[in-house]
């Protein structure tokens, strides 16, 4: 490795998610109407599949591809679901809320002010990958979210 070359690549994360869909080219532009996704990179397969792709949300990046059954990468709705939910912090989490609606999310929990300090809400994109968003609206200390966690899940 040279002087010159960084190990972690300018505009890049230590943590990258990565998203199998089936018809990322469809994801691909549902993310940019519904976060303002800007996308980076497409390299398309012979077959017309997207074998990797690079879009970037706000300051963070993240990676797509479609499903390749062959090596095992499946999407959320093969897979009828993921464990895994990707957070969006955001300055205005009520119009990233409806234009996701807008490009076709299904809402999985409504968006509210949190006793943990944060406006947040949880969609389901067309692809089935579940997507927390938040703004910070206040500052709670760890006492004052304890407390209020006891009151809520009670």
């Amino acid at each position: 490795m040279s002087a010159e070359v960084k190990p972690v690549e300018e505009g890049m994360h230590t943590v990258t998610p990565h998203l199998v869909c089936a018809n990322c080219h469809e994801a691909i532009e549902f993310y940019k109407k519904a976060f303002g996704a800007v996308e980076v990179m497409r390299s398309p397969m012979p077959d017309g599949r997207v074998g990797h792709a690079m879009l970037r949300i706000g300051d963070s990046p993240i990676f797509l591809a479609d499903e390749f059954p062959d090596y095992g990468s499946f999407g959320p709705l093969t897979l009828k679901g993921s464990p895994v939910t990707i957070h969006l912090s955001v300055p205005n989490v009520d119009a990233i809320w409806e234009s996701a609606k807008a490009a076709g999310a299904t809402v999985r929990m409504e968006l509210a002010d949190m006793f943990w300090g944060d406006r947040y809400g949880q969609i389901v994109d067309p692809f089935g990958h579940v997507w927390s968003m938040a703004t910070h609206i206040r500052d709670v200390s760890p006492e004052e979210m304890e407390e209020a966690m006891k009151k809520e899940c009670a």
